[in-house]
């Protein structure tokens, strides 16, 4: 199986801003997120990386294009590794999220969560397995891969691969 480096997308000012962005388009990374994709990159460039993959979201495209720059490779867009589609959720403060009944609900039971309007955290799940697996399928064993996603979609592909559950 090839190696594959999960990567979370650099900082935007929705993650400063304390707010879910969700699938919301337009989302770019700032400047120390910026600064972040370009440290990656120079800190991967030993590396035999074989190629980049990325969520099509503007911010995890520009978290890879550096990465893939310093291996002269182009990025590869994947639907499949998209964020979490939270639904209603999406652009909320997450202060005024953390209020509600159902953000108690998703923290303590995730795997029997569907965002309101958006997907069940198992499709979540589910949807990235299958595409790291289809990934891997593509690449010889002694490869190396970097996949650029969002933190939830990662943390529930890790949680899988190790077993773990999402409760």
């Amino acid at each position: 199986m090839p190696l594959i480096l999960l990567v979370r997308h650099g900082e935007n000012d929705y993650v400063k801003e304390q707010r879910l962005p969700g699938r919301i388009p337009g989302i770019h990374l700032n400047k120390h997120g910026r600064k972040q994709a370009k440290r990656l990159a120079k800190f991967l460039k030993p590396a035999p990386v074989k190629a980049v993959y990325s969520s099509p979201l503007e911010r995890t495209m520009e978290t890879a294009q550096p990465i893939a720059k310093a291996f002269n490779l182009k990025v590869i867009p994947r639907e499949r590794l998209i964020e979490t589609d939270v639904g209603k959720w999406q652009g909320k403060k997450i202060k005024k999220l953390r209020k509600l009944d159902s953000w108690r609900k998703v923290q303590l039971n995730p795997s029997r969560f569907q965002f309101p309007g958006g997907e069940h955290i198992l499709d979540c799940q589910y949807r990235l397995v299958q595409e790291i697996e289809q990934l891997t399928e593509r690449h010889d064993p002694q490869d190396m891969i970097v996949c650029v996603s969002h933190a939830d979609p990662i943390k529930m592909a890790v949680a899988y691969y190790l077993g773990l559950p999402l409760d």
